[in-house]
Order: C-alpha cells, then sequence, then structure tokens
C-alpha cells in the first residue's frame, strides 16, 4: 500500500507541476511603458504569452497565406511622404483575424481578375514616433501618444491591381497623398476611379473591415484598441514569432 501511496502522490506532483507550468505559460507578462504611459509589447517573450491567452493575437506573414498578393513598400524607399526610409526588409504582417479577412477580400477579387497591393500593414510602434518627429500632424502621422492601428497588426493600407498586368487600377489619388480627393467623401472624379474606390470599400467592409474616411487606402478592424496590445517588435522578431499558416 505504501508503494501505491507514493506512486499516487508522485502522480498527483507531476499533474499539479503539468498544471503550474501550464499557468506559467500563459501567464501575463507586464508591457514596457512608455512615456505616454502606453503598454508596449516589445518582447517575443510577451508577445507569446499574450497569443498564448489569446490565439486570435497570433500574427501572420500574409505573403504565404494569401496567393498574388503584391507589396510596395513605400516606407522603405524615400518614395513616401516623410522623405525618409522608415523600414529594413518589411513583410505583411497581420493579426489572425485581420489576416483571414484579407484573404476573403483577394479571394472574392480573384474572381474579377482583380487583386490587392498592400503599401503597409503591422508597423513597429517605434517607426510611428520617427514619422510623428518628422512630421507631428494627426492629419498625416499617428499620434504615439496613442499609437497606430498598424502597431497592432490590426490595420493595412491598400489598393487594387489587376492581375495580369498587376498594374494599379485608378484610384482617386497616389497613397499617403492628404489632399481632399483622398476622402471618400469626395465625389469630383472620374466614374471610373469612383467604382475602383467603391469596390475596394465595399469588399473590404463586407468582410469585417472599417475605411478610414479621409483615406481610401486605410482599412482596420473595429474595436482594435481594445482587442490587441501596441507592438514594437522589429520585423526580424516577428517573422520569428509569427504564424505561417492560418
Amino acid at each position: 500500500m505504501r508503494g501505491k501511496s507514493k506512486a499516487y502522490a508522485l502522480l498527483n506532483l507531476l499533474i499539479v507541476a503539468i498544471l503550474f507550468h501550464s499557468e506559467v505559460k500563459c501567464q501575463h507578462i507586464n508591457s514596457r511603458i512608455n512615456e505616454y504611459g502606453l503598454n508596449i509589447l516589445s518582447g517575443e517573450k510577451a508577445f507569446k504569452t499574450e497569443v498564448c491567452a489569446d490565439t486570435n493575437k497570433h500574427m501572420i506573414n500574409l505573403q504565404l497565406v494569401i496567393p498574388n498578393i503584391i507589396t510596395d513598400w513605400r516606407y522603405a524607399t524615400l518614395n513616401n511622404f516623410t522623405k525618409k526610409i522608415l523600414y529594413k526588409h518589411p513583410e505583411p504582417f497581420l493579426r489572425l483575424p485581420a489576416a483571414k479577412a484579407l484573404a476573403a477580400v483577394q479571394a472574392e477579387l480573384e474572381k474579377q481578375g482583380i487583386g490587392l497591393k498592400i503599401f503597409d500593414a503591422y508597423r513597429p510602434y517605434q517607426v510611428t514616433k520617427q514619422m510623428w518627429e518628422i512630421v507631428p500632424d494627426a492629419r498625416y502621422a499617428a499620434n504615439p501618444a496613442k499609437g497606430s492601428g498598424h502597431n497592432r497588426g490590426a490595420a493595412v493600407d491598400v489598393t487594387l491591381v489587376d492581375l495580369k498586368t498587376r498594374k494599379e487600377l485608378p484610384m482617386p489619388t497616389d497613397f499617403d497623398d492628404f489632399s481632399e480627393k483622398a476622402n471618400h467623401a469626395y465625389m469630383q472624379l472620374d466614374k471610373t476611379v469612383l467604382a475602383n474606390r467603391e469596390l475596394l470599400k465595399s469588399t473590404m467592409e463586407k468582410h469585417g473591415f472599417l475605411a478610414l474616411d479621409t483615406e481610401w487606402w486605410h482599412y482596420f478592424l473595429p474595436n482594435a484598441a481594445q482587442r490587441f496590445e501596441l507592438m514594437d517588435l522589429s520585423f526580424k522578431q516577428m517573422r520569428r514569432v509569427a504564424k505561417k499558416r492560418f
């Protein structure tokens, strides 16, 4: 009996150890509090613990799950509103729900021979701070005191392309043009341009995205600030922690 008692005791200790390990694995790790009082996830371990508690927080590399996706990383060049190179070796990452929704958008558009081109998706928080230092104007850049949907992996800047030619369809303005013409309410445009803008907007909204009124290219998930943390992981870090499939 003593042998059995010892065996049961050891088994109970093993169960407790497994449960304790599981709790530790998913235990919340405090984020970095910055000068604005915001919690910023900047480490891979902190990110993994958040994902452990909520799998919707997984980040997905869109190039691995969305066929024919095209990218044009303006912030990795001088061809952007800051006139500075802000990214090195970027890749398009989004949270799991946003990635699935964008894949559904692409699948629907492909039936018409049309696809998506991505200008920006996940953006490290540090880049948002850089943008604000260069252009401290809320009309053009996100205020780092609040952070951006891009920093949460829940916003994407996109346009439409012809899949055969890979050329962009005519839109009201170029990307990051902050004139009145970029506003969704601006209607003094060619019919083809209006139709293209509406096709992008209606398809994105059908699959759960919301449009930013002042930027025809910018779409985001609702309630992102309540659902997802601000992140400052580099693209190199994100490549290590992101999932390769849905």
